[in-house]
């Protein structure tokens, strides 16, 4: 035969691909029907196994056998999401557990941040509440999450990502602990400054103070100067130690208004590294709401430690013309190896492609949670 015939051939198969194709997607589209009579659950792992296997030993050599494998966890995948638009439709999957509001109820509300005054989170916070917040402080992540977590705060205010020192790591590890939720975002410039008590200049510093992070992002500019750099818990912090202790050998890097409230110099402007260092903030309380305008979600979920797994999990997105935009992955604590992933799409959780979309997600990963819609 010349290619042209084994092409018209190939035709008629994928002709006939395609018809039987359509002809499953009916009878799975009767299933749906069954299950939505009888309340049964989409996805059964079993009877996918018991399919998988049966499939491949009618092939007649390994490598048809690794194809057909492929070729029929797709068709089963479509079949699930086709099975998950018709429950959807029929209202026969419940509703998620989250309320729809015009507004956040910001009057009157009382919001933690991490660090001292001074810190960037403060600043990230006047600029999203407004400089007339009722506000407090607190040392670390964990206690802001507790704060708003056992009611003494309404809204939390943290750092989650920043432009050029990526995420927060710890920060993706308590939204999973606590059942806290993000209901905004604010995203701030940062610009580094050299703070010494008053009168200081380069020539007599001796000692760095800041976050990591913060040197991190000044090295460029530190590594100028042979100056011992001391890490601290927060750059507000930093600033409070060098402002108490009066001593001109030691500065610190912080912000302008930490500088401000703690009385030092400004001995140089934007000491890090990139003059478009910015931080993503995001606003956290312990309420199922998400704003009706909101545009992102969050979530969380884990996968079996299996070939294509995560695959799958993402090809819910795709089926349903949803847009990721971030993917982040955390090593899970106490199992070596194993990883949980955090993912950023477009949509609000009263979209019926989102619901379809998570509804699957649910089925299908291990513990998934919905981190918020903002």
């Amino acid at each position: 035969m010349d290619l042209l015939e084994i092409r018209g051939q190939l035709d008629d198969v994928d002709r006939q691909i395609v018809e039987l194709y359509e002809k499953r997607m009916d009878l799975c589209g009767k299933v749906a029907e069954y299950k939505i009579e009888t309340g049964k659950k989409v996805f059964d792992k079993q009877r996918e196994q018991e399919k998988l296997a049966k499939v491949k030993s009618l092939t007649h050599n390994e490598f048809n056998s690794h194809g057909i494998e492929e070729l029929f966890e797709q068709i089963m995948s479509m079949s699930r999401k086709l099975q998950y638009k018709m429950l959807a439709e029929h209202g026969s999957m419940g509703r998620l557990p989250f309320i729809g509001v015009d507004e956040l109820d910001v009057n009157k509300a009382r919001v933690v941040f991490q660090g001292a005054e001074g810190a960037y989170s403060q600043i990230a916070m006047n600029e999203y509440f407004g400089d007339k917040v009722n506000s407090f402080h607190v040392d670390t992540f964990r206690d802001a999450m507790s704060a708003i977590d056992e009611g003494s705060a309404d809204f939390a205010v943290l750092p989650i990502e920043n432009s050029t020192a990526g995420i927060v790591s710890e920060i993706y590890d308590l939204l999973c602990e606590f059942e806290n939720y993000i209901v905004g975002e604010h995203t701030i410039s940062i610009e580094h400054c050299l703070l010494g008590v008053p009168g200081a200049t380069e020539a007599d510093i001796k000692t760095v103070y800041s976050h990591p992070q913060a040197l991190m992002q000044s090295a460029r500019y530190l590594s100028e100067h042979n100056w011992r750099q001391i890490s601290m818990q927060n750059n507000a912090f930093a600033a409070k130690k060098v402002s108490e202790d009066k001593d001109i050998t030691q500065a610190a890097v912080a912000s302008e208004l930490a500088g401000k409230l703690y009385g030092l110099d400004v001995i140089k402007k934007g000491v890090n590294n990139s003059g478009t260092n910015s931080t993503r903030f995001i606003i956290v309380t312990n309420q199922k709401i998400f704003k009706k305008d909101a545009n992102k979600i969050s979530i969380c979920f884990e996968v079996p430690h299996e070939s294509g797994s995560l695959y799958h999990m993402l090809s819910h997105f795709i089926y349903n013309n949803l847009n990721m935009t971030k993917i982040e992955s955390r090593p899970i604590e106490g199992r070596d190896w194993e990883y949980r992933f955090f993912i950023d799409i477009e949509g609000n959780l009263a979209d019926s492609a989102v619901k379809n979309a998570l509804r699957g997600l649910r089925d299908e990963a291990a513990n998934m949670k919905i981190l918020g819609n903002y």
